[in-house]
């Protein structure tokens, strides 16, 4: 079984199934952060099923063997597999810094695929950092349960968690090499995406690649493996039946069972359907609770937490500008990938045709892109809603707020961005309408305060400095 997880032991290289040459940008810099291990840290790789964790670890493995780390030093361990369910994690390491006879100057170097598995993994990974066992870990996860919910003494100051989201649009354009434009600022996104706007780029191929990004979602396997230039019917029909059997029902009945101990998968199903209809809308708890035929809203708020913690859905609490406040108003509901939303409702070819349809899914990949940039640089990330009065996505960045409306033409109303600035002055200058096929507007030299931004720079901007606070990040 050892043998089988571990085929560099005897080929002294990973096989290119395992470890594809195209490499995300977490792929090109946590192999340098394993080998530097300055300041010693274990890291954990987070992220929803099918973004490519376990090949990330893969291609780390290939880098460290480039680099000179000798075969015997890494270990793989997918803590999943029927016969190490049964093992004591604390045993499998000992069995390991035994055969690689590991050292303080030469540790191990112990990569373990789903580490949720693994019984008291929290314990475990604190007696290896504080007893200093000689291994550097790298370690996947597809549920945040026992990251937020650990038994045991924080993790903090012994382990990173990196957070890999599906692909950003972005990446999407540098994997077909059809990347219309970049910036050389990376002093935050209005530079960015300022820059971008003064080099004229002809994005109308990248609008058509967007719309086919919308359907297929951001998840390598189907990414990879798609012809964008064929039928998008069928595109959109294969990531459904893709992502519905392993991205939500393996998550529902699986994952989200393992980490909570959940007794009713089929109730967390039934609410991701009815949640699937509501995406990009605020949140009501007791109309929801009664649609699900009384659902306690206890229950509610539980399972909702799971599905979040699974990385399935998001939501964004309403901005009031008073941290007290912030928690006990209505929040706003996103997916971490529209696709997913897609395969939940099984909705088939309707999102081809449907106008309003196409608005959500575009006002979603907005939304979940910002969170992704929100999560590599330690922003808080909002949503706006006063009586009738509502802006799509607040970016509370320190010092440089900004308030986005997502439109799907230049014609979009600005009505609820005025309403914000009216009752929240500090966004004067700082608010901006994204919509296809709009001119960069600085918000500060307009005389209502709003600007405009092309919606698709602001995704290029938006990957850009995500890579960039990555890089920042994980060599911190």
């Amino acid at each position: 079984m050892f043998a089988e997880q571990n085929p560099w032991h005897t080929t002294s290289e990973v096989p290119d199934i395992l470890a594809p040459p195209i490499e995300r940008p977490l792929a090109r810099l946590l192999w340098q952060r394993v080998l530097t291990d300055e300041p010693r840290r274990f890291q954990l790789i987070l992220g929803p099923r099918r973004v490519g964790k376990t090949t990330v670890m893969y291609q780390t493995v290939r880098h460290l063997l480039q680099q000179g780390v000798a075969p015997q030093q890494i270990w793989w361990l997918r803590l999943d597999h029927p016969l190490l369910l049964r093992e004591n994690l604390g045993d499998l390491v000992r069995f390991i810094v035994g055969q690689s006879a590991a050292t303080p100057e030469s540790p191990s170097i112990v990569l373990m695929d789903e580490l949720v598995y693994s019984e008291q993994w929290d314990l475990w990974l604190k007696t290896f950092y504080d007893d200093n066992w000689p291994v550097k870990i790298v370690a996947t996860s597809s549920a945040t349960a026992a990251l937020r919910d650990r038994r045991y003494e924080s993790g903090v100051g012994r382990w990173n968690e990196q957070y890999l989201t599906p692909y950003l649009f972005s990446e999407f354009l540098d994997l077909l090499s059809v990347s219309p434009v970049a910036a050389t600022s990376s002093q935050g996104l209005l530079p960015i995406i300022a820059e971008m706007s003064r080099k004229a780029p002809d994005l109308r191929n990248a609008q058509a690649l967007r719309d086919v990004f919308l359907l297929i979602g951001g998840f390598p396997e189907l990414l990879t493996k798609s012809d964008t230039s064929g039928d998008q019917r069928g595109l959109l029909l294969n990531s459904q039946q893709v992502l519905r059997n392993d991205a939500v029902e393996r998550a529902i009945y699986k994952d989200i069972p393992q980490s909570f101990g959940v007794d009713n998968p089929m109730m967390l199903e039934r609410l991701l359907y009815v949640l699937a209809g509501q995406a990009t809308g605020v949140l009501s708890p007791t109309n929801l609770c009664q649609e699900l035929g009384g659902l306690s809203q206890p229950t509610f708020d539980k399972y909702l937490s799971y599905l979040e913690k699974a990385f399935l859905v998001f939501t964004l609490p309403n901005y009031s500008g008073r941290e007290a406040a912030i928690q006990r108003r209505g929040r706003k509901l996103y997916f971490v990938d529209g696709a997913i939303r897609n395969a939940a409702l099984q909705r088939g070819l309707a999102p081809l045709e449907d106008p309003i349809e196409q608005g959500m899914l575009l006002e979603n990949l907005v939304a979940a892109t910002s969170h992704a940039l929100a999560t590599q640089s330690g922003f808080r990330l909002f949503h706006w809603r006063h009586k009738k009065d509502e802006v799509d996505l607040i970016l509370d960045q320190p010092g440089a707020p900004l308030a986005l409306e997502v439109g799907r033409s230049p014609s979009h109303s600005r009505h609820g961005l005025r309403a914000l600035i009216a009752q929240h002055p500090r966004f004067r200058g700082r608010s901006y309408l994204l919509a296809p096929n709009i001119p960069f507007l600085d918000a500060g030299e307009a005389p209502d305060g709003i600007g405009s931004a092309s919606l698709d720079l602001f995704l290029l901007a938006c990957g850009q400095q995500a890579t960039a606070n990555l890089a920042k990040r994980i060599m911190a």
